[in-house]
């Protein structure tokens, strides 16, 4: 929602001086998950970490998965790596199990703890092993960047002077300002969750700073096509039921928008000040720097109150900027990525032989891979790196701001909001492909359709010819095999999900797969996305045919009753 465009500050240190990867996604849509995602370099579906709170998320979940052992920072630390964080870790992660057990590989950490993560005046903190501290009327962000700037000058003076470091940064803006129950936190939701939310949690639009609470008075939301359309709704499932916004709700959102904004400039202010501790260390030229963000955000578009959880470019297209050695200055990169490649790269930059790293059992086959960060890179990854994103998301969509989904006598959460989805960007397409639990199906074709209006495999559409120069329904068949095989794909089958479907090495994206000599395989042999039943977590029994037991590999040269 153009919020780049506010921060000045990370234009001129970050953006300026490295790469914009515009084509970068998270690949599910809400905090906890997509954490776990770019920690591990795994899929929501292989971590099985997939919502906020237990049973199906948050710390606890973590734990239970093994993850504690087995991510980014413990082996960054193998590598000679001292490790410090700061901010929020993940969902779930509070004053009372912060030690059951400690988050594991970090030299120095002071972690935001839940239920006062999201609270701008009433932050509490907890540091390495030291018991949790409140900070009430002291913005949160203003505290982690002072925390921040500390852990720099710890990992760049004696006895550290000459080690490498890892630090990462977390603030929570611009999320919602959220006061959460202690329940909330220990008890399951119940059959019908909308009961009980409004007692549990409450969301109100983001505090700023005092110094940044007058700015940007008549800024609103971006009115792109998309926002708040009139007419006949778009989308799948829920969305498409969808009520116009009135007049007060807009008003409400645009609020929200700029209360996001104004909070946002704590974050460009955070980002100065690192950039010139590191040059004030003497070791900014020498020092990669990550910006992102866990998951987009939406207010007003396809006529969604304040939120995240969806499929939509808003939600899951995030912004990637990578400033360091050999990455080119103010430079845009249309390589695909996804926070998946994140957990690869650094290790990559920290010299890590991630190959054989993984070879010898120190780490897991990861689901996704290296980004390309120097100009000769980049240019190599034209024309051989994947052009896809597996996008996935179990159980709850919920509206953040004053109005709820469907109106004042809607709900605030809608629990059927799983699908699998995926992303496919070449030189001829640019194309979204979902499958609901409710076997619902979705396809955009943002080459025609930049803002997601038009879902032409909804009953009503009026179908095109032909998509890509070909058949239309030639391309459905490839998409649904292609995410048939994403959706419970592992290590380098994520990656390569093509040579799962041809082992030859023939076929290497979309546009190899289309040729007509594969039309019997994929239209009429290979097994259909479909779901069982919508589930709020991921449970395998839930989830329809697996590739694994019921996917197809095309032979060529041997005839198909032959080869069954």
């Amino acid at each position: 929602m153009q919020s780049l465009d506010y921060m000045p500050l990370v234009k001129k240190h970050l953006t300026d001086k490295g790469t914009f990867y515009k084509r970068h996604y998270c690949t599910t849509a809400i905090c906890c998950p997509s954490r776990v995602s770019l920690w591990t370099g795994k899929l929501a579906h292989n971590t099985n970490v997939t919502d906020v709170n237990p049973p199906h998320g948050g710390y606890p979940k973590f734990v239970k998965q093994g993850l504690n052992d087995a991510y980014l920072p413990l082996w960054l630390q193998q590598a000679g790596y001292d490790t410090y964080y700061t901010g929020k870790l993940f969902n779930a992660h509070t004053v009372d199990n912060y030690h059951t057990p400690y988050a594991a590989g970090w030299n120095g950490s002071d972690f935001l703890l839940d239920p006062y993560t999201y609270m701008y005046l009433n932050a509490t903190f907890q540091r390495n092993r030291n018991p949790p501290i409140s900070y009430p009327n002291q913005h949160s962000v203003d505290v982690l960047t002072q925390k921040a700037l500390s852990f720099l000058d710890d990992a760049t003076t004696p006895p550290n002077r000459n080690r490498p470091f890892f630090l990462g940064i977390a603030p929570v803006a611009p999320h919602s300002n959220v006061h959460i129950s202690k329940d909330a936190l220990t008890r399951p939701l119940p059959s019908n969750p909308n009961d009980s939310i409004d007692d549990l949690i409450s969301f109100t639009p983001p505090i700023p700073a005092a110094r940044h609470a007058h700015l940007f008075a008549n800024v609103t939301v971006p009115r792109t096509p998309h926002f708040n359309p009139a007419g006949s709704a778009s989308g799948a499932s829920w969305v498409r039921g969808l009520r116009h916004q009135g007049k007060e709700n807009v008003e409400f959102n645009d609020h929200y928008y700029r209360q996001r904004l104004r909070t946002l400039q704590s974050v460009d202010e955070l980002v100065e000040q690192v950039v010139e501790r590191l040059e004030r260390l003497g070791v900014l030229e020498e020092t990669f720097v990550f910006y992102t963000t866990d998951n987009g955000f939406h207010i007003g578009q396809h006529r969604l109150q304040p939120g995240k959880e969806c499929g939509f470019e808003e939600d899951i297209n995030i912004p990637l900027i990578v400033r360091g050695p050999g990455v080119p200055r103010g430079e845009v990169a249309e390589v695909v990525t996804a926070h998946v490649d994140l957990a690869p790269t650094v290790l990559g930059i920290a010299g890590v032989d991630v190959e054989g790293v993984v070879k010898g059992g120190v780490v897991p086959e990861f689901d996704g891979e290296g980004i390309p960060l120097t100009k000769g890179e980049l240019k190599a990854a034209v024309g051989t790196r994947h052009e896809h994103v597996t996008v996935e998301f179990w159980g709850i969509a919920a509206s953040e701001g004053k109005f709820k989904l469907a109106g004042d006598d809607g709900q605030r959460l809608v629990v059927n909001n799983t699908y699998k989805a995926l992303r496919v960007i070449g030189e001829e397409y640019n194309l979204y492909y979902s499958v609901w639990c409710s076997n619902e199906h979705e396809l955009y074709d943002l080459k025609t359709d930049p803002y997601q209006l038009n879902n032409l495999l909804h009953s009503t559409a009026k179908r095109p010819a032909t998509l890509i120069g070909v058949p239309f329904e030639k391309v459905i068949a490839r998409l649904d095999a292609l995410l048939f095989v994403l959706k419970s794909c592992k290590g380098q089958t994520c990656v390569r999900p093509w040579h799962a479907l041809h082992p030859a090495g023939n076929v290497q994206n979309l546009h190899g797969a289309l040729s007509s000599r594969f039309d019997v395989f994929y239209e009429e042999q290979q097994q259909k996305v479909s779901f069982n039943r919508c589930e709020m977590g991921y449970l395998l029994d839930a989830e329809g045919p697996q590739f694994e037991t019921d996917g197809l590999a095309y032979r060529q040269g041997v005839r198909w009753s032959e080869w069954v």
